[in-house]
């Protein structure tokens, strides 16, 4: 009689094992065949057949036999099946049997979003947005576990330099049941492409025995019970399978941001391979795949609850620094100043940062972007913010690229919106670009804007600020609480409004009131010579039509109606940029009321040194009228010398890291 025995190692649970009946072990003359088997394994033919399964069957040279088990082995070989072929006459030709070994294999992640890494969730392999959506979650492990020497983002090192540096990596589970080895020459292995590899890491917790010993030799901060599995350099590595039923636990960290070049989805796939001979690769008879999103970059707006004040101490603002102090004391958050021997002078905090974090099922931290403008405040970023729980990032532009635009004044965030029916529950970014059709003028840099755009959960909006002789958007506009409709209310600079007010003013008789009065080395002016000067009306007119321009695009692309806005009485003048160049951009005439800081229900407004009614600056009058209509009280700051004579104000000057939106991104629907 013809004889064959094969061992085969079936995944259990997840393929089944398919033998061609006819090609596999057939002996010669066969017409029928039959099968028998241990109580664990499964069978069925194809095509189906009838008749009792221990009857003789056709056999023809499509017959298909697909195996799977109920079970996971035991020990090596613990199942069978066996396969009888008969000739024309039904005499016995010849048995196969197979000899076979389960094992069950599973790579898990929190593919559900709830903090725990579930069994084999049907979803693992895939991303989908939204309240019902799936798919595993990764942060970019930017912050910093050293405080002090030597420190670099964690995401910079190939290694795991604390502990506590895992709880800003993802846990992916792989587990495993079935014989206490898998057969010779079979072996498991964890892969990735090399294009994902540049965005992720993978190290490996060795044994809970294995631990306790290594946690007696920490040579040089290094952890040495987290082993590097997979990085940039190591595409493969055979991991460990260590029998009977054992879980073993992976940290995944994330190493970039989403960008131009990268939509922020990672696969990592796991692969049992089988021996083929002596000298020829192993085949993959199984693989198991998992996909993390690797979490955005998030804003945060004026609308979300403070946390910190950011200000620079130089040598000549102490008054400013003053109204600060008050201001944020009042309303009870915490005040950091920046040392002169950081800031060396440059006092734009605003302009050199912006705030923001990342989050995810497991950890939430903030994360700072860094501007490439980098003028004397640009170690401050890095060198005092970034440690642990406080990320960083930055994005390197070519230092001819970077224009005043690049500043984060430019860079703001809207309160949270509907528009048309879509909703933007983080709000959508807004920065300030060069008039579509312009052939010439400055931009915010490509790759900051790249980024921007990829972070997809805010869709940037970009409004023309180029008419601005500074150029930032936080120079016309911003948006502060309010109790009812939206919840806040757009406020944009309005010539238009100034106008209005100078002209009551003049109509009441307030004429020669003055501006500026009481500001050494300023010369005043009064109410009917500002009214009076066609030349500054017409420059206000142009500077209106840019503001309209913005206002009709905020209000399509926020969903806003005219109700949601309110005009601050700003006047403006054009100024001659640089001395070679001919092309007239905007400056605020008076300190600019707009280019505020939002510290809840409290507003620090640049002091405008109006003309004075009754003893009260007229243009403060109305601006409280203005905010205290929706609940918030107005603290006027001194920052004519020190910032508006340079051409910024208290926004500029300041900056706000906040809490993080209640809502969840991968929440969002896409």
């Amino acid at each position: 009689l013809y004889s064959a025995t094969f061992n085969i190692l079936c995944s259990f649970y997840l393929q089944l094992h398919v033998i061609f009946l006819s090609c596999l072990s057939a002996p010669p003359r066969s017409k029928y065949f039959s099968v028998k088997c241990t109580a664990n394994v499964q069978y069925s033919i194809s095509p189906p057949t009838s008749g009792e399964d221990l009857s003789p069957t056709p056999l023809n040279g499509n017959s298909v036999l697909l195996i799977s088990m109920s079970r996971a082995s035991e020990s090596e070989n613990d199942s069978k099946l066996s396969v009888q072929y008969y000739g024309e006459n039904k005499e016995v030709l010849g048995r196969a049997v197979l000899h076979l070994t389960a094992v069950e294999i599973s790579l898990d992640v929190d593919a559900d979003r709830d903090g725990v890494v579930e069994k084999n969730n049907a979803n693992k392999g895939s991303w989908k947005w939204g309240p019902n959506g799936h798919g595993a979650i990764l942060l970019v492990n930017c912050d910093s576990e050293q405080k002090f020497w030597n420190k670099k983002p964690d995401c910079e090192q190939d290694y795991v330099t604390k502990v506590s540096d895992l709880k800003d990596m993802s846990v992916m589970v792989l587990r495993t049941r079935g014989p206490a080895k898998l057969p010779e020459g079979y072996k498991l292995t964890m892969h990735i492409s090399q294009g994902h590899a540049e965005s992720v890491r993978v190290f490996r917790s060795t044994s809970p025995e294995l631990h306790k010993t290594l946690s007696k030799f920490i040579y040089n901060n290094f952890v040495k019970n987290y082993p590097l599995v997979l990085s940039s350099e190591v595409l493969s590595q055979e991991v460990p399978y260590l029998g009977g039923v054992a879980e073993m636990k992976f940290h995944v960290e994330g190493l970039r941001f989403p960008d131009n070049d990268f939509d922020g989805l990672v696969t990592i796939n796991l692969s049992l391979l089988e021996p083929i001979a002596t000298d020829i690769p192993e085949t993959p008879i199984f693989t198991d795949q998992v996909v993390f999103r690797v979490a955005p970059w998030i804003m945060t707006p004026n609308t979300l609850q403070p946390v910190e004040v950011f200000v620079c101490n130089t040598s000549d603002n102490n008054p400013f620094l003053k109204g600060m102090r008050n201001l944020v004391a009042k309303s009870g958050y915490k005040l950091t100043i920046c040392p002169k021997y950081v800031n060396r002078g440059d006092r734009w905090m605003q302009d050199e940062l912006e705030f923001g974090y990342i989050d995810s099922p497991h950890q939430q931290f903030p994360v700072v972007l860094d501007s490439p403008r980098d003028g004397n405040l640009q170690d401050f970023p890095y060198d005092e913010l970034l440690g642990p729980d406080f990320g960083y990032v930055t994005r390197v532009a070519k230092r001819e690229h970077v224009s005043s635009l690049d500043s984060f004044g430019n860079l703001e965030v809207s309160p949270p919106v509907t528009v048309n029916g879509k909703k933007y529950p983080l709000g959508r970014i807004i920065i300030g670009v060069a008039f579509p059709t312009a052939t010439k003028g400055r931009n915010m840099t490509k790759v900051v804007q790249d980024f921007l755009w990829a972070q997809k959960v805010q869709e940037p909006i970009a409004l023309f600020s180029d008419w601005l002789y500074v150029g930032h958007v936080d120079e016309f506009m911003t948006f502060v609480p309010a109790p009812n409709r939206k919840g806040f209310r757009l406020l944009l600079a309005s010539p238009d409004a100034g106008y209005k007010l100078f002209r009551g003013l003049q109509n009441n008789g307030h004429g020669k009131a003055k501006m500026f009065e009481g500001l050494r080395d300023e010369k005043t002016i009064t109410v009917d010579e500002i009214v009076d000067d066609e030349n500054l009306q017409a420059q206000n007119n142009y500077v209106q039509s840019c503001i309209d321009w913005n206002r009709d695009v905020l209000k399509r692309e926020l969903g806003l109606d005219d109700e949601d806005i309110i005009d601050l009485p700003i006047l403006f003048m054009l100024v001659t940029e640089g001395e070679e160049e001919s092309v007239l951009r905007a400056v605020a005439y008076y300190p600019d009321m707009v280019n505020m800081i939002v510290l809840g229900k409290n507003l620090g407004i640049p002091k405008p040194f109006g003309p004075k009614v009754n003893g009260r600056c007229a243009l403060e009058a109305e601006m409280c009228s203005l905010m205290e209509g929706l609940g918030l009280s107005c603290t006027f700051i001194d920052d004519f010398a020190t910032y508006h004579k340079l051409l910024g104000e208290v926004h500029c000057g300041s900056n706000v890291r906040r809490e993080p939106f209640d809502f969840k991104w991968w929440n969002l629907e896409m």
